[in-house]
């Protein structure tokens, strides 16, 4: 006997089978919009994904719009026809901080676009300079708010400049911690994480897959991640929710399509992407960038984003960052 779920799973799918060869029939391929420069790692992920669904969907074209902080990018996908010819990649910055950061935005995020499915999260994690952490006596991240409260001022952070998702993570923990540590920006995360590892800062909130090989081979220490869980990929270093329930920000992204797009097309994404998100093959490919796949179905992803958007309002605003 048919449940209710799957009946209506069944009339999603005729519809889709209904609508996609339509789409198909314009013998286009479809474009996704990266809105960051190649050689990323959500570059390579789109780039992984293209060429994974290329069987079920046909020739897909990475498209790097880059600038203004991701906004370029996501408003070609925001003011491209609803055709299912064209999507995107939403991430943490142009869905959630960049509409409190930024005081004029060409696009909504709350509105303007479909979610399709959720693609990858990675983990941050608070990492000292390892010299820095064995001189100062910080060995956890008890030790480190300790060693704040004690020492009002003296300890410093970097991140790849205001607004940046080192900075706001790095706000959201002294602000947790109730303690006080000088923020000083650089052009980018790497001048930042330069800057950990010759001293001139004392710790970073940085990507775990960009920090993962300094950790490794020892100059930074790494004294928590700031999911809500542990990281597989760090089994043995604390999650920063283990001292501060619910504390939880972290990198991710995913695939949104233009608002209007009919949803028999995004269905019919979804089920491609998600399916290629489950091979084998693509979380071999997605382990080196140490990031964790997460397919969603485009309900899930909308709440998420929503969610997230929420979040980064009171962190922005909190931090009292702009720019411009």
């Amino acid at each position: 006997m048919h449940t209710k779920r799957q009946t209506l799973q069944a009339l999603m799918l005729a519809g889709s089978a209904q609508v996609w060869p339509a789409v198909q029939a314009q013998h286009k391929p479809i474009r996704l919009i990266v809105p960051y420069a190649p050689g990323g790692p959500i570059d390579i992920t789109a780039r992984v994904l293209a060429e994974q669904v290329k069987d079920s969907l046909g020739t897909v074209i990475v498209d790097n719009r880059a600038g203004a902080g991701g906004n370029i990018g996501a408003d070609a996908v925001a003011k491209a026809a609803p055709d299912g010819l064209t999507i995107g990649i939403a991430a943490t910055a142009t869905h959630a901080i960049n509409p409190w950061l930024y005081s004029r935005m060409p696009y909504k995020a709350d509105t303007d676009f479909a979610p399709i499915t959720q693609i990858l999260r990675v983990p941050n994690v608070l990492v000292m300079n390892a010299d820095t952490a064995q001189r100062l006596n910080i060995h956890t991240l008890a030790d480190l708010i300790a060693y704040a409260k004690a020492n009002p001022g003296r300890l410093n952070y970097g991140s790849g400049g205001n607004g940046s998702a080192g900075h706001l993570a790095g706000e959201m923990f002294k602000a947790q911690a109730d303690i006080f540590a000088v923020h000083i920006p650089y052009n980018g995360g790497n001048p930042a994480q330069l800057a950990l590892l010759s001293g001139q800062v004392d710790f970073n909130l940085d990507n775990l897959a960009t920090a993962a090989p300094n950790i490794r081979s020892g100059k930074l220490k790494a004294l928590a991640v700031t999911t809500l869980k542990r990281s597989p990929a760090l089994p043995e270093v604390p999650a920063v929710a283990e001292t501060f329930k619910g504390f939880s920000i972290d990198t991710w992204w995913g695939l949104v399509a233009p608002a209007g797009t009919p949803p028999e097309v995004v269905s019919r994404l979804n089920q491609a992407f998600v399916a290629a998100l489950k091979s084998p093959q693509t979380q071999a490919r997605f382990s080196g960038l140490l990031a964790e796949p997460v397919p969603s179905t485009p309900n899930e992803f909308g709440e998420f984003m929503k969610h997230e958007l929420a979040k980064y309002e009171r962190v922005v605003k909190a931090s009292a960052a702009r720019v411009d």
